[in-house]
């Protein structure tokens, strides 16, 4: 993953980005019916159940949006939360609330989602020694978003996008004509550019996996769309040569047993991909 600095800016693109598309030259339903000098307090209601997330990035937006806000946080991020719960109460211009409301909400209904089906498979690996992984598949300009809230549920971040870490597919392996070419390629490219990035190589059947092992070098095999049987069998033979990560299709019936085949990770794509927003208000009291 990136660094947290890096992170930081992110999230900073991401906010100053989103008012820039909702808010534009300004608020105008606000603007017009309601004073520059009208104060007001709203609070976060939770109407659905889950994992909460967001309200850190939500402190965020508001501070963005206007410094003299103040929220008084009654639900940390992270925490299991039921129909009827308060998660916080920002208190300050009414103008600034309103232009804030929106982007506080729809990110913190997507991170909810995101942070609550995570730790459903958090939950389903727990005792096997295996962590989740999320992947690439994010909604384009909120990919911090969506992974902080992987984290939030319990699960950890794969690499953050095609700079930070080098993933070989079965694309880069076919263009460059072989695995082992695709290797020694990428390390004399490391090696040429002064780069320190860690390798991860896509394996589609047991042979591939032993062509990996003839090269040093290699930090984790994505053992991509195996069965339990053949997943147990290259665990076997990658032994502590280097990390092991199962995917393709897992789903929550049967990354348990994909666990129990003994791999260090499990990604799923769907952890971003296929969620359902958790249902959020902000409802001035």
């Amino acid at each position: 993953m990136i660094s947290q600095e890096q992170f930081d800016k992110e999230i900073e693109l991401i906010i100053a980005n989103a008012i820039r598309e909702d808010v534009g030259d300004g608020d105008h339903s606000s603007l017009a019916c309601i004073p520059p000098s009208a104060l007001g307090k709203a609070k976060l209601l939770v109407k659905d159940e889950g994992v909460i997330a967001g309200v850190e990035f939500a402190k965020q937006v508001f501070a963005h949006v206007d410094s003299n806000m103040k929220v008084e946080t009654l639900i940390e991020d992270g925490s299991h939360v039921k129909y009827g719960d308060i998660v916080f109460y920002v208190e300050g211009a009414s103008q600034s609330i309103l232009k804030a409301e929106r982007l506080v909400l729809n990110a913190m209904q997507r991170m909810s989602a995101i942070a609550t089906k995570t730790k459903v498979f958090v939950d389903l690996l727990e005792g096997t020694g295996t962590k989740i992984l999320d992947t690439r598949k994010t909604t384009p300009g909120i990919r911090a978003l969506e992974k902080w809230a992987v984290k939030i549920g319990g699960g950890e971040n794969h690499r953050f996008a095609l700079y930070d870490m080098i993933m070989l597919k079965d694309n880069h392996i076919d263009f460059s004509g072989g695995i082992t070419k695709a290797i020694n390629k990428t390390k004399q490219y490391l090696k040429d550019t002064n780069r320190d990035l860690k390798i991860i190589v896509e394996a589609r059947n047991l042979e591939e996996i032993k062509e990996i092992l003839e090269t040093e070098g290699v930090y984790r095999i994505l053992i991509d769309n195996f069965n339990y049987e053949d997943t147990r069998t290259a665990v076997k033979l990658i032994g502590e040569q280097c990390l092991t990560e199962s995917s393709g299709g897992i789903n929550e019936k049967t990354v348990r047993a994909y666990a129990e085949c003994g791999v260090d990770y499990i990604s799923s794509g769907a952890l971003t991909h296929s969620v359902y927003n958790m249902d959020l208000s902000l409802k001035a009291v």
